[in-house]
């Protein structure tokens, strides 16, 4: 048992302490988001918005963060990771406490399409950052922790908030929110300063080239939407299935979608570990972990059986623990040869447009067509992105063929 415990914490060796530093400011930050949960509650319970109202309302805190992811990715080209991340974490401090003062519907719509502009400048502007903090060996391990760190933010957030709405209703939510940002600023100012922090690799481009052009990064773009698409059914349509078909109580739900969380903070770490010193490359992991999703949703279409539940959940947060790492490494190492801030920008709107669309597809899919042509449309989704990973890994031979007959020439 010691022995296994020892292998796993051998498992986040060779981390920088700045990794470790900025997944601790991103776990506080992630960890004071309780609005975002209990948002549509607030709104129809607090506010007496309509249902209609609230639809606007989240389309609205979508395209806010594919604005602030672009913002995000633009101004880090421009001025560098760590301005923007200051920026964006004070100012989102100061938007979520004057957020809950704001009782039009209007006067909201702005609000939340301002406050998520602002809070997403920081995703692609901390991805740059942790390409610096990181040796390329260790990259993707890197991005695990941060992973771990947001989805312990997550997992805490919502349990604090419902204890915090009790005891000091809805506005404590947004306090607490708009501290948690300031605390995860001020903790960036003082431990992240360019003048303190160590830089492991800095790239600079004379000449960047420009995301859109990269052919190969954008066939990983289109696969990643398309695999989005899917994988947030798990926090939409999956729960209803649940409840609809199987008659799962709201406490059975929990500790199904908290299985996810479970193993992904157990498993992932030592997953990714193990994968990096196997002899496949970024592409065919990802296409792997595609493949695990694509199954998660034909498993729980086979039968009525409530242990497919379990099946496809183990399916998917393994598919979700290789995916999203590995992917994320692939494009901070196309990144090197441009704008960073610019790819990783589009690499999160890509999913952000994947968040905005999907719940939408499958609500309305279910509506119209039941759960079972849903799954097996969900599926179809999965194994479109599957076939555009299996291009790309034909497209980049095809380009390190083209590349070694140049090197020749």
């Amino acid at each position: 048992m010691k022995k296994l415990v020892f292998s796993y914490f051998n498992t986040f060796n060779g981390l920088s302490k700045e990794v470790w530093w900025l997944s601790l400011i991103t776990l506080i930050n992630r960890a004071g988001t309780m609005v975002i949960p209990f948002l549509s509650l607030y709104l129809t319970q607090s506010l007496d918005f309509s249902l209609s109202d609230v639809g606007w309302i989240m389309a609205l805190f979508g395209l806010g963060s594919v604005i602030g992811s672009w913002l995000g990715g633009k101004l880090t080209d421009r001025i560098g990771y760590y301005k923007v991340m200051v920026i964006s974490l004070l100012a989102s401090g100061v938007s979520f406490i004057l957020l809950q003062y704001i009782t039009t519907f209007i006067g909201f719509c702005v609000g939340v399409l301002m406050l998520m502009a602002i809070a997403d400048m920081f995703r692609p502007a901390m991805f740059v950052a942790l390409s610096s903090y990181s040796k390329p060996e260790n990259r993707t391990r890197s991005i695990t922790l941060i992973r771990l760190a947001i989805n312990l933010g997550f997992s805490a957030g919502p349990a604090l908030g419902g204890l915090i709405i009790f005891t000091l209703s809805y506005g404590g939510l947004f306090w607490i929110d708009g501290i948690t940002c300031f605390i995860a600023g001020m903790l960036l100012l003082k431990i992240l300063n360019p003048r303190k922090a160590k830089v492991i690799e800095q790239v600079k481009v004379v000449n960047p080239s420009e995301a859109y052009t990269d052919k190969a990064f954008m066939i990983l773009l289109i696969g990643m939407t398309l695999f989005g698409l899917a994988f947030f059914q798990l926090l939409s349509t999956l729960p209803l299935f649940y409840k609809d078909v199987h008659h799962l109580t709201e406490a059975e739900i929990g500790l199904l979608l908290g299985l996810n969380g479970f193993l992904i903070f157990i498993f992932e770490m030592p997953l990714i570990k193990w994968l990096e010193s196997s002899k496949n490359s970024i592409c065919k992991l990802i296409l792997i972990g595609v493949l695990l999703t694509a199954l998660s949703f034909i498993v729980i279409n086979l039968t009525g059986w409530i242990g497919v539940l379990v099946i496809g959940m183990i399916l998917m947060s393994f598919g979700e623990m290789i995916v999203f790492p590995f992917s994320n490494s692939f494009a901070l190492n196309r990144s090197a040869k441009g704008n960073q801030g610019q790819y990783m920008a589009y690499y999160s709107i890509s999913f952000s447009i994947a968040h905005i669309f999907g719940h939408s597809i499958g609500m309305n899919l279910v509506a119209n067509l039941g759960y079972t042509s849903t799954w097996n449309i969900i599926t179809l989704l999965a194994i479109s992105s599957a076939a555009f990973m299996l291009f790309l890994i034909y497209f980049l031979k095809k380009e390190n063929k083209t590349a070694s007959l140049k090197t020749i020439g």
